[in-house]
This record gives C-alpha cells, structure tokens and sequence, in this order.
C-alpha cells in the first residue's frame, strides 16, 4: 500500500509554496524529507495529512484520495510543531483519544517511554515544558498503528541525551513493527544513519529523491590543484565548488572517471551533499 503525491501545488495568494510536486512513499520505509527553512516541507506534510489543503493534485493512499476521507487517513499520522492536543487533557487521557481514533494504541511502549523519558502521564499537556510537549507527541506517534508516520521537526526541545533515546525508540518499534516513517528535520547528522532514502524540497520544488546508498555511493570531495580538479571532474555533476588560492575542492555526483586520480578524493556526506545542493551562493 503506496501513499503517492500526484503532481500536488500550493499557493498563497502570490507566494509559490508548492511547484508540482510527486513523490511516491513505499511501505516499511525510513525518509529524510530535507529542506531548508521555507521550503514548503511543512506544508508538504500538512497537505498529505489533510490539515491543508492543495491548490491543484492529490494525495493518495492506495489509489484512494486521503482528502476528507476518514477511512484512509486511519492510515497516516502527523507528528509536527503544533499543539492540537486539548491543554487540559492530562497526557494519557490524550492516548485514551488516539486510540479511539485509531482504534488502537500500543500501550506497553508508551509506559515504557513514559518511564524512560521520565514524564508522568498524569501531568496536563500545557503544564509540559516545549521538550516533554515533543516527547508526549512522539509517544503518540509511535504508539498508533498507521502504518505512515510523519514526523516534522519532532525533538524539538529535547536534550542530546532525549534525542539519542528517541532514536533508539524509533529504530526498535519500526524493526518489531515496520511501516513506513518520514522525518523532516534540520539535524541532518543526527538522522542520517536512520534513513534509507531522501527527498529534497528547494523553493517550493523537488530537487533530489533517492537512496542513501545512491548518495554515498556517488557522492564524493575532489580537492586539488585547479587545473587538475577541472580536469577530473568535467564529466561529474559538479553540486559547488570552494576556492582558495590555487586551490579547488570540488563536490561532485556520478561515476569517478578510471584514469588514475592526481587529486584528493574524500567521500561525501548527506549534510554537506544537502548544503551544496541548495546552496543559494552559487546561484548569485
């Protein structure tokens, strides 16, 4: 069962968000969907899970739209910034909602992310600090049983020590459980070794959708004398390019040539290979 994006744009009054976008999410998948503030990511998210919406194409799961169509939405949860959870509800009253919603819950992890992250389900939501709101969300989301969850920007405001126990979290239940996970998030580093494929908005636009593998296998840093650099690299995608003095590295995509190499070579990571696709420097 494939959730797919068809061709979907949005605008706000002049403002582009979204420029013909189609993406096709697989099942039992972990996504990075990357972009850099303002990229329509958001809005993306917001637009697949019915909290927005498009201003020409669809969504939908299993060739079935998902817009005002309860049945499909049972499929797909939202994880993001905002606070829809009632404030007075106290946090395992809130589980008690999802679950009516969903029609059920996995209430043996969530007590025990409960213990783990040290937050007691008694508390109300609004008396939650900005992290613990986060965790309490994150608890939700991976207690539902849809098998799509989205996750927009989800430790915000949790300690390094949080995060690294939220991906745990993460990496145990989609092993006993696997469905498909889509994490949006500025914290590239940290995440990188969760995914198996990326998607890159810029502008509104898609730019990249591809594996991990993919990446690291293509990606790589030439640096050397300029000529030289030049030289090895004319037949790669040349993502950016810094100079200094004589000297030229180079971030590239594609097949490494087979002659013998008079040039450094150094892999290229997700983080520095997302900065120099969007890097709007070199557009100047």
């Amino acid at each position: 069962m494939s959730l797919r994006v068809e061709s979907v744009s949005k605008k706000y009054h002049q403002k582009q968000a979204l420029d013909n976008i189609s993406i096709t999410f697989e099942k039992e998948t972990i996504y990075g969907l990357l972009g850099r503030n303002g990229a329509g990511k958001s809005t993306l998210l917001n637009i697949i899970n019915n909290r927005s919406f498009a201003t020409s194409g669809s969504v939908k799961l299993a060739g079935e739209t998902v817009t005002d169509n309860e049945a499909a939405l049972t499929h797909i949860y939202l994880m993001s910034e905002d606070n829809l959870f009632p404030p007075q509800l106290k946090i395992k009253d809130i589980f008690k909602t999802t679950e009516g919603f969903y029609g059920s819950f996995d209430w043996s992890l969530a007590e025990q992310m409960l213990s783990d992250f040290d937050l007691d389900g008694k508390k109300t939501f609004k008396k939650l600090s900005t992290g613990y709101r986060s965790i309490a969300k994150l608890i939700v989301a991976l207690s539902v049983p849809c098998e799509y969850i989205f996750l927009d920007e989800p430790v915000l405001g949790l300690d390094a020590n949080h995060r690294e126990l939220f991906y745990t979290y993460l990496i145990e239940t989609y092993q006993e459980r696997p469905r498909t996970f889509v994490i949006s998030t500025h914290l590239i580093e940290e995440i990188a070794n969760l995914l198996e494929d990326i998607i890159i908005i810029d502008q509104g636009k898609l730019i990249r959708a591809e594996s991990i593998e993919t990446i690291l296998k293509n990606g790589r840093i030439v640096s050397g004398p300029k000529e030289q650099v030049e030289r090895y690299t004319q037949s790669l995608e040349i993502l950016g390019m810094d100079t200094l003095g004589g000297a030229v590295t180079a971030y590239v995509y594609g097949d490494l040539p087979t002659e013998k190499a008079e040039v450094q070579i150094a892999p290229l990571n997700l983080q520095t290979y997302f900065v120099q696709l969007t890097n709007r420097k070199k557009e100047k």
